[in-house]
């Protein structure tokens, strides 16, 4: 699967996970500061949201400090699904629920062990074929092609 990764800081968690993801024989390439600074969080959302909605990433993962503005700013491209996630059951569910197609963490609060528990659960679930499911994303879609 071919994954963009995105940051404003570099940090020792965005090393982890990128390393962790190429490990488990994922095409990596990685965005913002991991690169280069200055990275503003809403210009390295935005960018790497735009080529996963284009089709260039198959998913990205993006960090900021709290993991909320990188999830706003990912979350105002069409087609994206960015999840703020701090643990497992919550990635699990981003997957399942909401066919997340952008995992979002916290630097300050998320710990390696917590952030490869919730790759795990990311990569281990796939979207629900549940009828009501499949509706609330079908609506998701219909209301972002009128706006």
């Amino acid at each position: 699967m071919k994954i963009a990764v995105g940051s404003d800081m570099k940090a020792h968690l965005t090393e982890v996970i990128v390393e962790e993801l190429r490990k488990r024989g994922h095409e990596v390439d990685t965005y913002g500061a991991i690169v280069t600074t200055p990275a503003p969080w809403t210009k390295v959302a935005i960018e790497v949201a735009e080529k996963v909605a284009a089709g260039k990433y198959d998913q990205a993962v993006l960090f900021c400090w709290t993991g909320t503005g990188i999830s706003l700013a990912a979350n105002k491209v069409k087609g994206i699904r960015a999840a703020l996630c701090g643990d497992a059951k919550t990635a699990a569910g981003a997957r399942k629920w909401n066919d997340a197609n952008v995992l979002c963490m916290s630097l300050r609060a998320t710990s390696e062990e917590v952030a490869r528990e919730m790759l795990d659960a990311w990569f281990e679930n796939t979207p629900s074929t549940d009828e009501e499911d499949v509706a609330c994303l079908r609506y998701l879609e219909e209301w972002e092609a009128e706006h």
